[in-house]
């Protein structure tokens, strides 16, 4: 699920990533501002290469392992990034090197285990579901914001992170009441929701990262990744658990690459760079939109009542959250 931020002083725009991971904006203002049609296009690919994302995981959940699967695709993004941004990242190393704890945090929170879990509770709930809930990312982003920096939140603020709260409810208790009773929740369903506040914690702290080039930014996110998702898949790796490159897995690994990991931020940040943060940030309800669309077509998922109950709840919560 990419992300949207509530900053103070900087535009950098979050995306999310089994999507997605932040995306950030290019510190220097783009060579070339694009018209706000071009920009609008560019910010609708973007949600539509995460929601697709979210689709592939699903459909090769149970064949691939999650942790190998997610250390692939940061290892062969840190090589790609290693071999064709290396002026950036030679320029941007004394940066790097001075501020490498903030930008290990953050590559190991909303690359590596963010990254990771996605998969995980993919396997165990439907990308319907996963797409619906990355819906949530803004108003938790506010709540993650005032907590942990303190950031103002107003009552219609606090009141639409409520909203969106009890439209994820509605979605995991698929509006039966029982289930709050007998605590019966689909485990992917929680893991998906850990999973959004996780990246509403990555997204909130991203105001602590130097002033690097995206390029940069995104391959040390793409080592820390690697580095924090190594041991679990070792560990899988031990379990017996194999990462075997059939047409299948490489598909994934080239989708999360190229796609979800690498065209989508690029897109991501060129149409932050033209409307803003605020306005970008309504690109992610495509999310859900797409999501539902490749779902039901591809996978044949069944959208239901409490899909469509949840998604306004939770699309009335966030108008709310992110207003000023």
């Amino acid at each position: 699920m990419p992300e949207t931020e509530v900053q103070q002083s900087s535009s950098i725009a979050p995306a999310p990533v089994a999507a997605p991971v932040a995306a950030p904006v290019s510190v220097a203002a783009p060579a070339t501002r694009l018209s706000p049609v071009v920009a609008s296009a560019l910010l609708a690919l973007a949600a539509l290469g995460w929601s697709g994302n979210h689709i592939i995981a699903r459909y090769v959940g149970d064949k691939v392992p999650s942790w190998s699967l997610n250390l692939a695709r940061w290892v062969v993004v840190a090589v790609l990034l290693a071999v064709f941004a290396w002026p950036a990242l030679r320029a941007d190393w004394p940066q790097i090197r001075r501020h490498w704890m903030v930008l290990a945090f953050l590559g190991a929170i909303g690359g590596g285990i963010f990254g990771a879990l996605q998969y995980v509770g993919l396997r165990y709930t439907t990308a319907i579901n996963m797409g619906v809930m990355n819906s949530v990312a803004p108003a938790l982003i506010a709540l993650a914001s005032f907590l942990i920096f303190r950031d103002r939140v107003g009552w219609l603020q606090a009141i639409g992170i409520v909203i969106s709260l009890s439209g994820v409810v509605a979605i995991v208790t698929k509006l039966d009441p029982n289930v709050l009773q007998t605590l019966g929740f689909n485990g992917g369903d929680l893991i998906i929701v850990f999973n959004m506040a996780l990246w509403a914690i990555y997204s909130a702290c991203l105001r602590l990262r130097p002033r690097i080039a995206t390029t940069s930014f995104l391959f040390t996110l793409a080592v820390s990744a690697a580095v924090v998702t190594l041991p679990f898949a070792a560990i899988e790796y031990a379990g017996g658990a194999r990462l075997h490159w059939t047409p299948e897995t490489v598909g994934a690994v080239a989708y999360a690459v190229l796609i979800s990991s690498l065209l989508a931020y690029i897109c991501w940040g060129r149409g932050v760079d033209t409307l803003g943060v605020t306005r970008a940030g309504s690109f992610l309800h495509l999310v859900p939109l797409f999501g539902a669309i490749l779902a039901t077509s591809l996978l044949g998922e069944t959208l239901g009542l409490h899909h469509l109950v949840g998604f306004g709840l939770i699309l009335a919560g966030v108008t709310l959250a992110v207003r000023r």
